[in-house]
């Protein structure tokens, strides 16, 4: 337990309600030069990241779950602990890829197109999750709030995850390394894994073609992960049944991209997160300013060996 209370810079937008919050969680919120810990609060803002840190910082959260681009930039270093807001958005973005994933199977994007009572033409079509097998790339918390929706609504999930160390609820957990027949054996396939390099277009042509024809893929991610003209390729070929994708790359998807006129895929523009964006990364930042006050150890790590 330590005496006194955390030194801690809030930089670029130190409002009254993250001050007072810090302040309640037992830190005083002072001058970066006589900090001992930083909290950068903007998402997209990389360029006035202070390049050179104060000796005295042994901390920094930052407010995103995806750390590639600071690892890219050179920012993240090893000379003090790095913390992300890695899972405080896993229960809406887990609902997003539900909803992606359900509004394929159930043909919605042709419905809502249709402007005709076309039962008869749907009907056959029309796919259940009931039954179904549905890969998960990634076993981290995403993983972890989407199997208990799909199980209640019947389906069965698979994991794949860096090590294989079995995943709560999974029926299967499989190590990346030996991900043998996942592709074919699933009914469909969720992608919820970090961007690092070496989940770079995991999902490739290899991987769509041996997908079922009747196979939705929902990526929720980083849209690197999906090789995106292959993808193209296979909803062109009909070599999937469609693609649900949060995320794209490139990203944003420009208008002219064929992805937007395909009629078997469902774009929405990095919303998934979008409903816990803000008050996660509260409660990532006051709940480690709590555990170190505490001695404790924090949440949200960086591991800069893994990339995430």
């Amino acid at each position: 337990m330590r005496s006194e209370p955390l030194r801690l810079a809030v930089a670029p937008d130190a409002d009254e309600a993250i001050v007072e919050m810090v302040r309640q969680a037992g830190a005083v919120v002072v001058d970066l030069a006589d900090a001992q810990a930083l909290a950068w609060t903007a998402w997209t803002d990389l360029a006035s990241f202070p390049r050179s840190l104060p000796a005295g910082i042994e901390w920094v959260q930052l407010p995103s779950a995806g750390v590639e681009r600071w690892v890219a930039a050179g920012i993240i270093d090893r000379a003090r602990v790095w913390t992300s807001a890695v899972g405080v958005c896993a229960t809406p973005v887990a609902e997003h890829a539900l909803t992606l994933l359900l509004a394929g199977v159930r043909l919605l994007p042709e419905s809502l197109r249709s402007t005709e009572w076309a039962r008869t033409d749907l009907l056959p079509r029309v796919g259940t999750l009931a039954g179904t097998v549905v890969g998960i790339v990634g076993g981290g918390s995403i993983a972890r709030a989407l199997i208990p929706a799909l199980a209640a609504l019947g389906a069965e999930a698979w994991v794949v995850n860096r090590g294989g160390r079995p995943v709560p609820g999974a029926v299967e957990t499989r190590p990346i390394a030996e991900i043998g027949d996942f592709w074919e054996a699933v009914d469909h396939v969720v992608v919820a894994a970090p961007q690092t390099s070496d989940t770079r277009h995991l999902v490739g042509s290899a991987e769509l073609d041996a997908m079922k024809q009747t196979a939705w893929l929902i990526n929720v991610a980083r849209g690197p992960i999906v090789d995106t003209e292959a993808l193209v390729r296979a909803l062109d070929s009909a070599s999937i049944a469609g693609a649900g994708l949060d995320v794209t790359d490139p990203e944003p998807l420009p208008a002219s991209h064929p992805l937007w006129g395909n009629p078997r895929v469902i774009v929405t523009p990095h919303v998934a997160d979008a409903a816990m964006t803000l008050r996660g990364f509260h409660q990532r930042l006051t709940g480690n300013v709590r555990r170190w006050m505490a001695g404790e150890e924090l949440v949200g790590v960086v591991d800069l060996d893994r990339g995430y």
